[in-house]
């Protein structure tokens, strides 16, 4: 049994982080306002390494390739803060249409080969991923269905072709494929990371088609949001260890009383506790890639602890990184802000690291004592 990445894992990786490397600009120009280099890396990502493939059955057109090669992906996605939509689309979209079952084949192999782009429009004003309030409805109409109702952060939405809707039907919860064209509005919504945008969508009388069994959502939603929140995880636990090469590099050239500072017991120990909480994280997140393949029983509970250690590592050591940095880790021209907004945002996304230990404590209370995991 093996949880570290392959030689074939490995050599993706330093092909993407090279990449990456060409457009290291891309994050700082996302918050400049200028999405043009974002936009070329994302065409480079599907037309050269074709990584929106990766991790779909090779019959809508992927790879075949395992969660495990989508998480590398993630990983070093998360390290570049890449204003891409990759996780939107790639991760959260497909995993949803995976999960959805013979309707994936309609709209998944056009994210595949990089001809659409798509995002998931979950929750409402309250921002509740638990989806205890669901006042999006959808009714049928004309041979069709329409939708009517208003969707709250939705990740990358202004560049997004295809919107998966959570809308309550007759049947109940039913998730909806609605086109951005068909929108009322799109109203772009204040976000504190520049480099994954938000958005917040009006529907009015929009069509869109079913995806999935009628009023079948909510357990769809619970098997693709379980292995979203893992790839998120992934992504966190790149950016945490990119804070903490970020802190240790400055901590061995940054002097104080004619020593480096990383010499100072006080940082020597931040640093070290930043280290035991990224290592731990990225190994919760390794194994739950692992197990969204080979042990999917284990995925529901695993999610929940990946995505909270992952949370507040990622938090822990972007804070850390700015504390090391000094006065200038605080400036706007420093890049070390840029990963905390994107440890804070990413924190609240899919869940807070609370929510998530309130489902492994209520996992734990309910499961018999003979399948606790």
């Amino acid at each position: 049994m093996r949880f570290g990445p392959s030689e074939e894992q490995l050599a993706l990786r330093d092909t993407l982080r090279s990449l990456l490397g060409e457009h290291a600009h891309a994050a700082r120009a996302a918050y400049e306002g200028d999405p043009a280099d974002g936009r070329r890396l994302w065409d480079r990502m599907v037309r050269e390494l074709g990584l929106t493939a990766v991790g779909v059955p090779e019959e809508y057109g992927g790879t075949g390739a395992s969660f495990g090669d989508l998480a590398v992906v993630a990983e070093e996605l998360g390290r570049a803060l890449a204003p891409v939509p990759f996780f939107s689309s790639a991760v959260l979209a497909a995993r949803i249409l995976l999960e959805s079952g013979d309707d994936a084949g309609a709209w998944l192999p056009a994210l595949v080969r990089g001809e659409s782009v798509a995002t998931a429009a979950l929750v409402e004003e309250a921002g509740d991923w638990s989806f205890a309030e669901l006042t999006t409805t959808a009714r049928p109409a004309a041979g069709g269905w329409v939708l009517d109702g208003a969707k709250h952060f939705v990740t990358d939405a202004p560049v997004a072709d295809l919107l998966l809707v959570l809308a309550r039907a007759p049947e109940g919860p039913t998730l909806f494929a609605v086109r951005a064209g068909d929108l009322s509005r799109h109203i772009p919504q204040d976000a504190l990371d520049a480099t994954r945008p938000l958005g917040t969508v009006i529907l009015r009388a929009s069509p869109g088609v079913p995806v999935g069994p009628p009023g079948g959502a909510l357990p769809v939603l619970e098997r693709a949001l379980a292995a979203a929140a893992i790839g998120l995880a992934c992504e966190q636990a790149g950016g945490a260890n990119r804070c903490l090469d970020m802190a240790v590099g400055y901590a061995g050239i940054r002097k104080q009383f004619d020593r480096p500072i990383g010499s100072f017991q006080a940082v020597k120990h931040m640093l070290a506790d930043v280290l035991v909480d990224n290592e731990s994280a990225s190994a919760a997140a390794s194994y739950g890639a692992w197990a969204v393949d080979h042990a999917p029983g284990e995925v529901p509970a695993l999610a929940s602890l990946c995505k909270s250690f992952a949370s507040d590592a990622y938090t822990a050591a972007a804070k850390t990184n700015v504390q090391v940095h000094g006065g200038i880790g605080f400036t706007w021209e420093h890049d070390a802000h840029l990963h905390l907004r994107r440890a804070l945002s990413t924190r609240a996304f899919l869940g807070s690291p609370q929510a998530h230990r309130e489902l492994i404590a209520a996992h734990v209370l309910d499961a018999p004592r003979g399948e606790r995991r």
